[in-house]
């Protein structure tokens, strides 16, 4: 489905570009060329995140219950591979992070530049639990990798309770989706609507759960009139609380079921220069902040007060950012490590960050 590609290309690209407008300086000098534009990335680009969410969803039901049965017979060894495929350019990501917030803090003074890291805060995030444990975050956006985590974890044990409860394979094929549908009422209608929920994944279950039940639907006979009940359920859970974060995860959700690889978006989609951007976006999501610290330093060194200046820096570093996205696909996330190196990587990650704590360069 080169949809997906496309759709992970656009939202990688809102999300460094709402990062570009929400920490400055480079966005607050050139704030007066454009102030609507900043203004609405500021405000309305995080949505991106819930396009994730939702392919996310979408790409668990088809890997884990593409027909509706449940094909996890034990979900502990799926949730450690996902800890150690989420864990291993996260980690290195973060060790760039570290490095040039450390290098940023010698070029300019700014909110945006994270503090050097404590221990506990490095260990926080090694088990990616920096959230729930209040750890200041090591670099902007890292709190969704905890939550994606928390999701495909949630998943695993909701797809297996059928067959570990010992229900014959008929009532497996009905209970895995039903479970996910309780799990997305009670995210829309209920955790959702409380902020005191936002860092665990019952809160981002109502985007996670429409991808997985948005996938059924497009896969069952009278797709048509399961779409339409998902699309009603998303309206509802609107009209009891509007979030244009659930109006985001309900369209995409409704686009991703329609697209056909010979439809008119499927064919769109399959543009080169997006689906190449798609497959990198989890790397360009993982190192755009660190290179956006060091553009921002550079050029609120050298350019202090030019809003021309900063506004062709914002541009530069949107490239950097694809272009070291490139670069981190290539040599970290797509590149097989050996599991010596998975074992050595924790200890790589806590010592750079006690070095930077300390102060050693």
């Amino acid at each position: 489905m080169p949809v997906l590609d496309a759709f992970k290309a656009i939202a990688c690209l809102m999300i460094v570009m709402h990062h570009l407008a929400a920490y400055g300086p480079m966005s607050d000098v050139a704030y007066p060329l454009f102030p609507g534009l900043i203004d609405w990335l500021y405000q309305y680009g995080r949505m991106a995140v819930q396009a994730f969410f939702v392919m996310a969803g979408f790409l668990a039901a088809r890997k884990f219950a593409p027909h509706g049965e449940s094909l996890v017979a034990s979900p502990w060894p799926i949730i450690g591979q996902r800890y150690v495929r989420l864990a291993v350019p996260y980690l290195v990501a973060l060790m760039l992070a570290i490095g040039c917030a450390a290098l940023a803090r010698e070029w300019m003074n700014h909110d945006s530049i994270p503090a050097a890291p404590s221990i506990p805060q490095l260990l926080a995030h090694a088990l990616l639990l920096q959230d729930l444990l209040h750890q200041e975050a090591l670099s902007a956006g890292v709190w969704y990798i905890a939550i994606d985590f928390q999701l495909f974890a949630l998943t695993a044990l909701v797809l297996w309770l059928p067959r570990r409860v010992g229900f014959p394979s008929e009532k497996i094929r009905a209970t895995a989706p039903l479970l996910v549908a309780a799990l997305t009422l009670s995210s829309l209608f209920v955790f959702n609507r409380n902020h005191a929920w936002d860092q665990s994944a019952v809160y981002f279950f109502g985007s996670y759960g429409l991808g997985m039940l948005g996938y059924w639907a497009s896969n069952r006979r009278h797709s048509k009139l399961w779409l339409g009940l998902l699309v009603a359920l998303a309206i509802a859970a609107l009209l009891v609380e509007f979030r244009e974060r659930i109006a985001v995860a309900g369209i995409l959700m409704l686009a991703l079921a329609l697209s056909k690889p010979s439809s008119t978006m499927g064919n769109w989609a399959a543009f080169r220069p997006l689906a190449y951007l798609g497959r990198i976006s989890f790397s360009v999501f993982l190192v755009h902040f660190p290179l956006l610290l060091l553009v921002n330093a550079t050029f609120f060194h050298i350019f202090p007060q030019q809003p021309v200046a900063n506004a062709l820096g914002m541009l530069l570093a949107i490239g950097i950012s694809i272009l070291g996205g490139g670069l981190f696909y290539t040599w970290v996330e797509n590149r097989p490590f050996s599991k010596k190196i998975h074992l050595l990587l924790p200890a790589g990650f806590l010592s750079s960050g006690l070095l930077a704590a300390s102060g050693i360069s």
